[in-house]
């Protein structure tokens, strides 16, 4: 094959900046100018390239690959050629050919910004989110070339965010108007945890860039993470109808797509995504999540077992195999699992989560030192991982207890939002809600959805904190706000959850465990709604929820001090919501549910005013979209197996016992505090 050395010259050159144009408005009319400029010269290097972009941009594939492969092969070290290569294998879903391609071309020519960017995406695709990140890093330091902004890229790839964020506020202190050096500091930003900033910061560069679709992109991921997924999909749509078959956008806006119930499509897309990109094994689980909580759990499996062919140290599928619960290991998984420990390179993130699918193999096959061994190496990396810190919920409740009074609430009777439609069911993990969500769900009044981070997002905005170490005005700020205050707070609420409601039912769950945190503020923003605390045994609850690794939040678990010590927090704040706000919160025991489903069920009914249904009994067979680690297990009668499960590890549970204390003695009551 000829290569070309110099620039063409004369009617060959005109000819291929003729196609270059073309390249841009119609690519069909470029390939057929490429194909004229190889008649004249055959073999051309630079025709050739052309035709291959020209017939990938017209979503000819297959003919690009045929024509990229043998140049690409011929001139290993032109990097336009490598990077070329490894767009249409990607676009192919051929993700580790065109991460290779890619690799190779960023290492002829590191400044280029194209090739780091679909190193990214590839590496996203195959569940490589570190070297994803460092590639995306790379992109934005070849995309710049004033020497601040690269001394700020560098920084970032080397992951300096300190260094990196005081350059860029220096650099838009002197020029605020610039916005390659505002998306940085967001990614800057983003990176140490601050959303709020990142977001303000993104949404203020596409006010002065409107088209700059990195920013957007990172915008729609910012407000995603922030349970906004709304917000996501209106940016996510714009990208994707600028690029339709682009992977990344899909992927997020399936994941969108399920955080906000619509089951149907998400998958639709997930379908769609993996048809065309097959070699993504964290596509394959997030599809599996979505299947699960359909209830479609032969294709979750299928979809999960996917996942680890594909990527065996991929420790989160094993796991969510392990989570469906009803799932159970063979010999040979056990053993891939084991193998995948072994590793000495096996990042942490993968090393916890096999550890807790271990215990759960081990758990099914009642060999429960060995159980409670992998669960515990499990947790302890995990809490390793996270600042959690028992002191904040204990003087969260102490505070609460000193402002949210019983003189309080009489005062701020008949304020707030009078609309009865939501129903809060609050405690720990693990303590039997999603068994009274399913029960209620299937009456014909109620609507299940999932657990909405609203109530939790309103009491931050209201302490004001940037960070959970920054001070907080919550929940003493409930005591200054006035009735037109607390009403527009239960308004709001109802607007930002109504996307969560699809059938019109009058009322609707909210399951968040964590929302006893907030009593005081639901009970003066929504004086309507009902409240149903699920609780269940300390050691049963406790023990539950420590070995189940959660996706993200629920940090006091991952030690059995913690979890213990925060159990006892919920009972004492519990305690004083009993004391004074008589009969505002009806208790659910989920050992006597478990004894009498029918008196307790018709005792819940009761409390939420709705007449009984012949259907809250037979909640098992209620179709609808279960999105907790429960799923599977709703949908099946009531058992019993689960009351004293927690005395096989009775041996190990010392620790938890000591930081229960008297609540543990004392239950079902609570203990005078």
């Amino acid at each position: 094959m000829q290569s070309q050395t110099t620039e063409p010259s004369g009617s060959l050159a005109t000819a291929l900046a003729h196609a270059q144009r073309l390249l841009a408005v119609d690519p069909r009319l470029a390939a057929e100018q490429a194909r004229a400029i190889l008649e004249a010269v055959p073999r051309h290097a630079g025709a050739t390239l052309m035709l291959a972009a020209a017939l990938r941009l017209s979503d000819e594939l297959e003919p690009a690959l045929a024509v990229v492969d043998p140049l690409a092969r011929a001139l290993v070290n032109a990097p336009e050629v490598q990077l070329e290569h490894g767009l249409i294998l990607a676009r192919l879903g051929r993700t580790q050919a065109a991460i290779a391609a890619f690799k190779r071309a960023v290492a002829l020519e590191p400044t280029l910004a194209e090739a780091w960017r679909g190193l990214a995406e590839g590496l996203e695709l195959v569940g490589d989110e570190a070297g994803a990140q460092a590639a995306q890093a790379q992109r934005i330091r070849a995309g710049v070339h004033d020497p601040a902004l690269m001394a700020a890229a560098s920084a970032l790839v080397d992951n300096r965010l300190g260094p990196a964020e005081q350059i860029l506020r220096d650099y838009l202190a002197a020029k605020p108007a610039e916005p390659a050096a505002i998306r940085m500091l967001a990614e800057v930003v983003a990176r140490l945890g601050r959303h709020d900033d990142a977001e303000a910061l993104l949404v203020r560069c596409l006010k002065l860039a409107p088209g700059f679709t990195a920013a957007r992109h990172n915008l729609a991921t910012v407000v995603y993470r922030q349970g906004r997924s709304e917000e996501a999909l209106v940016h996510l749509d714009q990208l994707l109808a600028g690029e339709p078959r682009n992977p990344a956008y899909a992927n997020l806006k399936a994941a969108a797509l399920a955080r906000i119930g619509e089951y149907a499509q998400a998958i639709g897309l997930y379908e769609d995504v993996l048809a065309r990109y097959p070699r993504q094994p964290k596509g394959w689980m997030s599809y599996g999540h979505a299947l699960k909580t359909v209830g479609r759990s032969v294709d979750c499996v299928a979809a999960y077992r996917k996942a680890v062919d594909q990527a065996p140290a991929l420790g989160e599928a094993w796991w969510s195999l392990a989570n469906m619960k009803t799932y159970r290991f063979s010999d040979a998984d056990l053993a891939a699992m084991e193998g995948q420990l072994a590793r000495a390179d096996l990042e942490d993130e993968d090393r916890f989560h096999l550890h807790y699918a271990l215990g759960k193999a081990h758990e099914d096959a009642a060999r429960y030192a060995e159980s409670f061994a992998h669960y515990d190496r499990g947790a302890a990396l995990r809490r390793a991982q996270i600042a959690y810190d028992p002191e904040t919920i204990s003087r969260h409740v102490a505070r609460s207890r000193a402002t949210l009074t019983a003189e309080l609430f009489a005062a701020r009777a008949g304020q707030g939002c009078p609309a009865p439609d939501p129903v809060f069911i609050l405690g720990l993990p693990r303590s039997g809600s999603t068994l009274i969500e399913q029960i209620l769900a299937s009456h014909s009044a109620v609507e299940g959805t999932m657990e909405l981070p609203d109530i939790t997002s309103m009491a931050r905005r209201l302490g004001g904190a940037g960070t959970t170490k920054d001070p907080s005005a919550y929940p003493e700020i409930l005591a200054t706000l006035s009735p037109e205050d607390l009403k527009a707070l239960g308004e709001e609420f109802l607007e930002r959850t109504r996307v969560q409601r699809k059938t019109g039912r009058p009322f609707f769950i909210d399951k968040m465990p964590n929302n006893f945190a907030h009593i005081g503020l639901i009970a003066l923003a929504l004086p309507n709604a009902k409240i149903i605390d699920a609780r269940r045994h300390p050691m049963g609850c406790c023990f539950s929820g420590f070995k189940q690794h959660f996706a993200r939040g629920q940090n006091f678990s991952y030690g059995l001090a913690d979890i213990g010590r925060y159990y006892a927090d919920y009972v004492a704040l519990m305690a004083h919501y009993d004391a004074v706000l008589p009969g505002r919160v009806h208790r659910v025991i989920y050992e006597s549910m478990v004894a009498d489903p029918e008196r307790e069920i018709r005792a819940l009914l009761d409390y939420c005013g709705l007449p009984f249904e012949a259907s809250c009994l037979n909640f098992h067979e209620n179709d609808r979209a279960v999105r907790t680690a429960s799923s599977e297990q709703v949908r099946q009668p009531i058992f019993k197996d689960a009351v004293e499960h927690w005395q096989h590890y009775e041996p190990w549970l010392e620790p938890l016992k000591t930081a229960l204390g008297p609540v543990l003695s004392a239950y079902p009551a609570a203990p005078e505090f």
